[in-house]
């Protein structure tokens, strides 16, 4: 068979779109390889969410140039897939000649074709940019995919929320729902192989709506009840959430279905409404303080995670010091914070009062340092509970792997087992796990008969 070097950068759903074009192509003559030197192709999925990502991957194309005009190898078809192919399209083969095809993240299904036309022409240039009229998941292949102890599935994809500083409304393209059906059939082939735990994604996930019965609405939480009760999954999760769509169903799953883990991440960007609006959220942040507030009522334990973008365009002093009072106000268990990165062809790249870089840098490290202050407490508080843990893993320092409910990593000692022998058979197992220390971003557990 020829072999397939993948390389993937950005989101989870990027993950899972690379498992899918591995085993798209694993139907049509190629095996994955870890080894890029052996590779008949490359190919590269993209992120280009943040500048950094996308000069990352011309940079990892020159390196990949020199490994083969260095080692005096054949060339393989180069291929760049994902949201930097929707974006950039040609100018990529402009930046980069020896890219050989070029493929967004709805057209991949057609690969197969695609390297067909390189195979027979292969001086000519694929580009593939459509958004297909058959949503890409009606066209992949369950069958074959092979299951991890947790493993993600994408239910929805695309944006409709246009918020000013983000393109993924341009490289994903309008929102899409899955079926419940085809989403319930992935799940129990998963499940089949050996699949636990079950990540749900979504560009905005709780914006998924099963379409297919008009008289009943079914969303989100009436999903996650259903794949509840399919007995193998022992553990369920989602991401990334938008407050516009935090409906009550969802809300009442995290109070009645056992499966669902306690931990909500709800990206509010900013905690200053001038900033919000800007950005066109849509809400305020009193209605985003109002939803956590619902949300623990609901579920009293639940973890709530949130994204931040520092110094994004018109940012003042003022509505930086609102962003740190809602971190102080929601203490939210962990956070991402990035500063603000301009985007082509988004509206906030038109805007003036361009924040000054240090300042950003100022500002982010002050967001930052709040919200590890509160992380490392919540982190602390964990010490002396018990839950359990469902074993994913086991790393090169002989530690057993997993998550706890608030998705925190945690770690096992070896000498801690329950039982000495079979340790491979602990994975994938739901065990009983004391915690005894934390740290900044993770946890120390050891085994225990009781929860």
């Amino acid at each position: 068979m020829k072999k397939l070097f993948i390389k993937t950068y950005g989101c989870q759903m990027n993950f899972y779109d690379s498992d899918h074009m591995s085993n798209l192509l694993n139907g049509h003559g190629y095996e994955t390889s870890e080894d890029i030197k052996e590779a008949d192709l490359v190919i590269l999925n993209t992120c280009h969410i943040r500048d950094k990502a996308a000069e990352k991957m011309y940079s990892d194309l020159g390196r990949i140039k020199k490994i083969y005009e260095n080692n005096d190898l054949i060339k393989p078809i180069i291929a760049v897939a994902g949201c930097v192919a929707q974006a950039e399209g040609k100018e990529i083969t402009k930046r980069s000649p020896w890219v050989d095809l070029v493929v967004g993240p709805q057209a991949y299904t057609d690969l197969p074709k695609l390297l067909k036309k390189i195979n027979e022409n292969s001086k000519k240039k694929e580009i593939n940019l459509k958004f297909p009229e058959i949503p890409k998941f009606d066209l992949l292949n369950f069958d074959k995919k092979v299951g991890k102890v947790s493993d993600f599935v994408t239910i929805q994809e695309g944006c409709d929320k246009f918020c000013s500083f983000c393109v993924v409304p341009f490289t994903r393209g309008p929102e899409y729902s899955r079926s419940r059906k085809s989403i319930l059939d992935e799940v129990k082939i998963m499940a089949q192989n050996g699949v636990k735990e079950i990540i749900l994604l979504g560009q905005n996930v709780n914006a998924w709506k099963d379409n297919t019965n008009l008289s009943k609405a079914y969303t989100l939480g009436n999903l996650i009840e259903d794949i509840a009760k399919i007995d193998e999954i022992l553990s369920i999760r989602y991401t990334t959430s938008h407050p516009l769509d935090m409906d009550l169903e969802l809300i009442k799953a995290h109070k009645n279905v056992d499966k669902l883990m306690p931990y909500l991440h709800l990206p509010i960007q900013s905690g200053s409404d001038n900033i919000l609006k800007k950005m066109n959220r849509r809400h305020t942040a009193s209605e985003y303080l109002k939803i956590i507030e619902l949300v623990r009522k609901n579920c009293e334990n639940i973890a709530i995670s949130s994204d931040f973008i520092v110094g994004h365009p018109g940012e003042t002093n003022e509505d930086h010091k609102k962003t740190l009072d809602i971190i102080n106000e929601v203490q939210f268990a962990s956070s991402y914070s990035f500063m603000y990165s301009e985007r082509p062809g988004t509206k906030s790249s038109e805007f003036g009062e361009i924040v000054d870089n240090n300042i950003k840098k100022i500002r982010l490290h002050q967001i930052q340092n709040t919200l590890n202050y509160y992380q490392l407490a919540f982190n602390k508080n964990m010490e002396g509970l018990k839950f359990p843990i469902l074993i994913t893993d086991k790393n090169k320092n002989n530690q057993f792997l997993g998550r706890s409910p608030y998705n925190q990593t945690v770690y096992i000692n070896e000498e801690n087992l329950p039982v000495k022998k079979h340790h491979e058979k602990l994975i994938g197992s739901m065990l009983n796990v004391k915690i005894i220390k934390s740290n900044q971003n993770s946890l120390l557990g050891s085994f225990t008969k009781n929860a």
